[in-house]
C-alpha cells in the first residue's frame, strides 16, 4: 500500500463520516473507493463496516454527552429495528436487490417533497409526537427501515433520520443523535458476520474508520455548536436526497454516461 492510497482512504472516510453524522449514505463514498482499489463487492461492503462501527460510537458518545440521546426512546426503537436488520438479513438470499431500487427510489422524491415543502417538520421538536410513545404504525416503520438496512444497507441513515423526525417528531440534532446511535449497535452483528464469512480487509478498514471517527466527531462538534446547524443539516439532507434519488432511479448513469 502507497502513502497516496493511505491518504485517499482517510480522506474518503472523514467525508463518509461527516455525511453519515449529519445526513446519511456516506457509504456511495467509502464503497466506490474500496470497489476502485480492487476490492470485490462483497469484501468492500463488509470492510466499510468497521468505519461505520468506529465513526457511530465516536458521534453517538459527542451527542450522547451533550444530552441529545433519549434513552427512554431507544428502549423500544433499537430492539425493534435491530429485529427488522436480522430479518432483512435473512430474506437477502430469496429477493432481488434490483426489485427494490425504484421503490427506494420514489421513496427518496417522496422524502425530498416532504423536506421541501414542510420545512418546520424538519427544525423544530414536536413534542406531542413525542409523548406519545411507541404505537403499532411507529413500530411497524422501525422494524421496516431495520428491515431494509439488513437487506441493503445504503441510504439507511436517511431513512431513519426520516423516521425519527416525521414519524417521531424529533429535530434533527435529537434525530442525529438517536439515528448514529441505533446504527452502532445494528452494525456490530453486521460487522461480525462479514468478518465470520473472511469478508473484511482489515487494513484498508481501518484507515477508513481513522477518517469516519474524525469525521464523525468534527459533524458532531458542529451540529453542537453552530446556531443554525439544523439549517444547514437539512440542506445536506436534500442534497443527499436528490443525489440518493438520481441513483436509484439510474438518472446518474444518464447524465454522466450522457443518455
Amino acid at each position: 500500500m502507497t502513502f497516496l492510497t493511505a491518504v485517499v482512504l482517510i480522506l474518503a472516510g472523514a467525508v463518509a463520516g461527516i455525511i453519515n453524522t449529519l445526513a446519511g449514505n456516506g457509504s456511495a463514498v467509502t464503497l466506490t473507493v474500496l470497489v476502485s482499489m480492487g476490492l470485490p463487492a462483497n469484501v468492500a461492503n463488509g470492510t466499510n463496516r468497521i468505519g461505520v462501527l468506529s465513526q457511530s460510537f465516536t458521534g453517538w458518545y459527542t451527542f450522547y454527552k451533550n444530552g441529545l440521546w433519549d434513552a427512554k426512546a431507544a428502549k423500544w426503537l433499537i430492539p425493534v429495528t435491530i429485529i427488522g436488520a436480522l430479518t432483512g438479513t435473512l430474506l437477502a438470499v430469496e429477493i432481488s436487490e434490483a426489485l427494490l431500487h425504484p421503490i427506494l427510489g420514489t421513496l427518496m422524491a417522496l422524502l425530498l417533497l416532504q423536506t421541501l415543502l414542510n420545512p418546520k417538520q424538519w427544525l423544530q421538536a414536536q413534542k406531542e409526537k413525542i409523548d406519545q410513545g411507541p404505537t403499532w404504525l411507529k413500530l411497524l416503520m422501525f422494524f421496516c427501515v431495520g428491515f431494509y438496512g439488513g437487506f441493503i444497507q445504503a441510504g439507511v441513515g436517511v431513512l431513519l433520520l426520516s423516521a425519527l423526525v416525521m414519524g417521531i417528531g424529533y429535530d434533527l440534532k435529537m434525530a442525529n443523535g438517536l439515528k448514529i446511535g441505533i446504527v452502532a449497535l445494528y452494525t456490530i452483528p453486521v460487522l461480525a458476520l462479514f468478518v465470520y464469512h473472511q469478508q473484511v480487509d482489515w487494513m484498508l478498514g481501518i484507515l477508513l474508520a481513522i477518517g469516519q471517527s474524525f469525521g464523525a466527531w468534527l459533524a458532531a462538534r458542529f451540529a453542537l455548536k453552530q446556531k443554525n446547524a439544523v439549517v444547514w443539516i437539512r440542506r445536506l439532507l436534500i442534497t443527499v436526497l436528490i443525489f440518493g434519488m438520481m441513483k436509484f432511479f439510474h438518472l446518474w448513469e444518464f447524465f454522466v454516461g450522457g443518455g
